[in-house]
């Protein structure tokens, strides 16, 4: 005797929970221009890679023993391959109530996490509705209501200094679902069609009566090109996709281990004549970041993570000669440079993801110091700057610096950890100081000026003695700079410096002592 009628049973039952949420509900999340959870899964794998935990659990309608409906949980869940590296994924089925946790299976989105977390895997989430968050049908279907607590949020917080998290927002997101979303590494939505919000429109036009439609509430131009609360903006669900696939190749399986290094395809000793004058004489001027970058960094490996948020300071992971690193540069386009509130906060968390996963980092500096004026000062750029600061200083991943411009100021004193071993290098269009002389000389010389019977000459001619005292030169002198050099070798530096910078960090693997800053 045989099993076989088990078997088959199982096989039943296993067709059933791949029925999702019906026909109907299929058919309006396709009309919705959604992919649905299982698809979602299927393309962001490597085909056939997928390995379902807890495919039977749900709801079943018995008949004289006899299964006779089943509707299963509204979450699914398993481990996977992206480029042949395993990852455990879950994902919101929106045709199944929404996503709500009044169709849910207690403790399977939990279990999730804690796989993810005990076997050292990276954990994608792919959130949409509520993302197992409170519904009030919950209240009848208990008979009672109860004091809020968020399943397995101290695996969730706990996972940040572990693994590698991201959050996706592939519909509208409310709740609970929002802070799965934010609680991550790295989070995107999809343009015009994920939504992220704390509570949705009913309950704001409720609570506050403002009847705004879901995109006008928590659209991406929202939170990916605004409030900064998701890094990246997506096309489309599988431009999503490729956006996971391509954040998770920069970073190692988990913290014991060192971030993989791919098959190098650039000259590690390229130089580029155009990095000669890609900084104008002109101060005032700004110039293409990004084409400075896109000249030092292994080619095409420049990947920026939270482009529209924080506009004046770039954050992108990269490669040298295959070698995965964080790079940071000043954007003199957007406030000249100046490191302002968002851009603190943005500071603060990339650092904090590569110190966590021993990411070097390599950070080219024009920092013209911390925005100022009264909206910079109603945004508290201050405090967020000194948290980003502390952010610097807590670090212990590798860290250079390359001068390219200005440094002045406490934001720029923030370019590296200058009580370590703070490795730098200047280009000679390098140019710091307490303060730049166009807005300084006023202040340090306001008693003379205002005294001098022609205030413009003396102005003009403290500028020409003092512009006398501003060549880089004079500070390698003194050992104020280590190193002065031609900018067409930085590329070569950088790929001999990453090498020596991977080893060290090798010795140095595990959890940091401070956790990740979400």
């Amino acid at each position: 005797m045989s099993w076989e009628p088990e078997i088959e049973e199982l096989r039943r039952r296993e067709a059933l929970a791949k029925q999702m949420g019906g026909s109907d509900n299929v058919r309006r999340q396709h009309e919705g221009g959604k992919l649905t959870v299982r698809e979602r899964i299927e393309r962001l794998l490597d085909p056939g890679s997928f390995h379902e935990t807890g495919a039977l659990a749900g709801v079943a309608t018995y008949e004289n023993g006899n299964l006779a409906a089943f509707r299963p949980a509204n979450f699914v869940m398993g481990t996977g391959q992206i480029n042949g590296r395993r990852v455990v994924v879950g994902g919101d089925d929106f045709t199944v109530r929404g996503g709500a946790a009044d169709a849910s299976i207690g403790g399977k989105q939990g279990y999730g996490e804690r796989m993810a977390r005990e076997l050292r895997l990276p954990l994608i989430r792919l959130v949409d509705g509520t993302g197992g968050g409170g519904s009030v049908k919950t209240y009848e279907m208990t008979g009672r209501t109860y004091v809020p607590g968020n399943p397995a949020w101290d695996v969730v917080s706990q996972a940040l200094n572990e693994i590698p998290v991201v959050g996706g927002a592939m519909g509208s997101v409310a709740g609970l679902g929002a802070a799965r979303v934010a609680c991550s590494h790295f989070s995107i939505m999809v343009r015009e069609t994920s939504q992220v919000f704390i509570a949705g429109q009913p309950v704001v036009k409720r609570g506050l009566a403002e009847d705004v439609d879901k995109e006008a509430l928590g659209g991406s131009h929202i939170h990916a090109r605004g409030s900064g609360v998701v890094d990246n903006e997506a096309e489309s669900e599988e431009d999503a996709f490729e956006q996971i696939r391509r954040f998770l190749s920069y970073l190692p399986q988990n913290v014991w281990q060192m971030p993989p290094r791919a098959n190098p395809t650039d000259d590690p000793a390229r130089r580029e004549e155009e990095l000669l004058s890609i900084i104008p004489r002109n101060r005032r001027q700004p110039y293409d970041v990004r084409r400075l970058l896109a000249h030092v960094m292994d080619g095409g490996s420049l990947f920026e993570i939270a482009p529209y948020y924080g506009r004046s300071l770039v954050t992108a992971l990269a490669r040298l000669d295959g070698y995965p690193v964080g790079a940071l540069a000043n954007d003199p386009k957007f406030h000249g440079g100046a490191l302002t509130a968002d851009g603190s906060e943005k500071l603060t968390r990339f650092v904090d993801l590569c110190d966590t996963f021993h990411l070097p980092v390599v950070n080219f500096v024009d920092q013209p110091g911390f925005l100022i004026g009264v909206a910079a000062e109603r945004a508290g750029t201050v405090r967020k700057g000194v948290r980003a600061l502390s952010a610097v200083y807590q670090a212990t991943v590798p860290w250079v610096s390359i001068i390219v411009r200005r440094v002045f100021g406490v934001a720029g004193a923030g370019h590296g950890n200058v009580q370590a071993l703070n490795l730098r290098y200047a280009w000679p269009s390098g140019d710091w100081g307490s303060l730049p002389l166009e807005g300084g000389i006023e202040a340090a010389y306001r008693r003379e000026l205002d005294a001098a019977p022609d205030r413009e000459k003396l102005m003009k001619e403290i500028e020409e003695r003092l512009n006398r005292l501003r060549s880089p030169f004079r500070t390698a002198e003194a050992f104020g700079i280590e190193e002065i050099i031609d900018p067409r070798d930085t590329r070569h530096l950088l790929t001999e410096w990453v090498a020596l910078a991977y080893e060290n960090e090798a010795t140095r693997l595990g959890p940091k002592f401070r956790g990740m800053r979400p």
